[in-house]
C-alpha cells in the first residue's frame, strides 16, 4: 500500500521509510510560525519551560499582522512582547511594520516555505504553504511553544481525500470559487483531519495565486492540510522567490484516498458563501437582491497580487455604489508596491475605496471594517461565522475578488460582466 504526498513528507520528517493513516510520529520542523495574537501565548508558555531559547533562530517566523499598526494599547503590549522575543532571540525572520505583511502571503513572497517542508502555525491558515508542496498546518500556541524550543511536533499522520480538477475554468472563475464550492459540496467538516489532495489536468490553468487561495480554505472544510503536486508553475514561482534547496515528493500510484471528487471546472460559476458558514454556498445568478453595506478586498486568503489586478480591472473607470464602503488591503508591503507602480492604488482610490497598509484586521473583527447591527459585507476573507467581523447580527457573504469589486459598484451581490 502506497504512500499520499502528505504521508511521503511526514515519513521523511520523521526518518521513518513508511507512515500509515492514524500512526502517531514525531517530525522534525523547517518552520514554527507566529503572529501577534498567538506567539505571546506560546512565549509565556517557553518561560516555564527548563530548556530556555529557541532550537534555530533561522527556522522561526514571527509576522505581527493581526491588529498592526496596533489598534490598542492591549495589542501594542502583545506586539511588544513579539518584539523582545524576537530581540532577546535574535530571531532572523522577525518581520517589523513596514516589512510585514499578512503572515501567509508574506512567508512564500519571503521564500522561507519551499516543497517538502513540514510547518506549523500558530495559526489556523497556515496551511495555505500546501500550494508550494509543503506540509503545512496550524497547531495552538502551547504545540507553538515546543517547536520553537524543539524544533520537533507531534502528528497523527492523516488520511487523505483527492480532488482531481479537470477542464479550464471560465473567465472570473478563481480558486476562490474552486474551494467554497468543493466547501459546499462536502461542508465544513467534510474532510475533518483529513489531507486535502488536489491533482488533474486542471491545475494547468490555476496560477500560484489561485493555488495559495484554495490550500488556505482547505481547514474551512476541516482539512488538516491542503496540498498540490509540484509543477512548472511551481517551480517558476520558487525561481524568483527562493535559493533554498527542496525535496518534491510525489503520491505512489497505489496510495489509498478515504474518498476521491471530481471537480469540472468547466462548469464551476461565480460563487458566493452566505452566513453563517463557508459550507452556504449559492452561485451569484441565484442570489436575487441583496443589498450590502460594505465591500473587502484583501486578507490571506485574496490580498496576493493577481487579486488586486482581478479586483482593479472590474474598478477601473468606475464607482463603488453611493454610500456603500470599500477597503481594499494588500497582503505585503511588496503586493501594495506593485500596486503602487501598475496604478491600481489610484483605480482603488479613484473609485472610492480605502487602501490600508497590509493588516488581517477586518477578516477577524479586530479593526479597520467591522460592521454594526444589520450590516451585510462582502469579503473575499475565509470566515463568515456570526460576529466574525463584528456585531452578531450582521451578516458577511465570502465571495472572490471579482465578485467583490463588481458587487461594490452595483451596491449588492452580482457577478463581474
Amino acid at each position: 500500500m502506497g504512500m499520499t504526498m502528505t504521508q511521503k513528507i511526514l515519513a521523511a520528517g520523521a526518518g521513518l521509510e513508511k507512515v500509515e493513516a492514524g500512526q502517531l510520529i514525531m517530525a522534525k520542523l523547517n518552520l514554527v510560525l507566529g503572529n501577534d495574537i498567538t506567539s505571546p501565548v506560546a512565549i509565556h508558555e517557553m518561560e516555564k519551560f527548563e530548556k530556555k531559547g529557541v532550537f534555530d533562530k533561522d527556522k522561526i517566523a514571527l509576522v505581527p499582522d493581526h491588529f498592526v499598526p496596533n489598534k490598542d494599547i492591549k495589542s501594542a503590549e502583545h506586539c511588544r512582547c513579539v518584539r523582545n522575543f524576537a530581540k532577546e532571540n535574535n530571531i532572523s525572520n522577525y518581520f517589523e511594520v513596514g516589512e510585514m505583511g499578512i503572515e501567509h502571503a508574506l512567508l512564500p513572497e519571503k521564500g522561507l516555505t519551499v516543497p517538502g517542508d513540514v510547518i506549523i502555525g500558530a495559526d489556523s491558515h497556515t496551511c495555505t504553504y500546501g500550494a508550494l508542496g509543503a506540509f503545512s498546518t496550524g497547531v495552538g500556541s502551547t504545540d507553538m511553544a515546543a517547536g520553537m524550543a524543539t524544533g520537533e511536533a507531534w502528528f497523527k499522520v492523516p488520511s487523505a481525500i483527492k480532488f482531481v480538477l479537470t477542464g479550464k475554468p471560465a473567465k472570473w472563475i478563481s480558486g476562490k470559487d474552486i474551494i467554497l464550492h468543493i466547501i459546499g459540496m462536502i461542508g465544513v467538516d467534510g474532510a475533518l483531519y483529513k489531507s486535502m489532495e488536489f491533482v488533474g489536468d486542471g491545475l494547468k490553468y490555476l496560477s500560484m495565486d489561485d493555488r495559495f487561495t484554495i490550500a488556505n480554505m482547505a481547514i474551512e472544510a476541516g482539512g488538516k492540510n491542503g496540498i498540490f503536486p509540484v509543477d512548472d508553475k511551481t517551480v517558476e514561482y520558487l525561481k524568483e522567490h527562493t535559493t533554498r534547496e527542496y525535496k518534491v515528493y510525489e503520491a505512489d500510484a497505489d496510495a489509498v484516498y478515504d474518498e476521491e471528487y471530481v471537480i469540472e471546472l468547466d462548469k464551476l460559476k461565480p460563487t458566493v458563501s452566505y452566513p453563517h458558514l463557508p459550507e452556504n454556498t449559492h452561485t451569484v445568478d441565484e442570489a436575487g437582491d441583496i443589498v450590502i453595506d460594505q465591500v473587502v478586498i484583501g486578507s490571506c486568503t485574496n490580498g496576493r497580487m493577481e487579486d488586486m489586478r482581478i479586483a482593479a480591472e472590474i474598478l477601473e473607470g468606475k464607482h463603488i455604489a453611493k454610500g456603500m464602503r470599500c477597503i481594499v488591503i494588500p497582503a505585503t508591503q511588496a503586493i501594495y508596491l506593485e500596486c503602487m507602480e501598475k496604478g491600481y492604488l489610484k483605480t482603488f482610490i479613484k473609485a472610492g475605496c480605502v487602501v490600508s497598509t497590509p493588516t488581517c484586521g477586518p477578516c477577524l473583527g479586530g479593526y479597520m471594517g467591522i460592521l454594526g447591527d444589520g450590516e451585510k459585507c462582502v469579503s473575499t476573507t475565509n470566515r463568515n461565522f456570526v460576529g466574525r467581523m463584528g456585531h452578531i447580527n450582521s451578516e458577511i457573504y465570502l465571495a472572490s475578488p471579482a465578485v467583490a469589486a463588481a458587487s461594490a459598484i452595483a451596491g449588492r451581490i452580482v457577478a463581474p460582466e
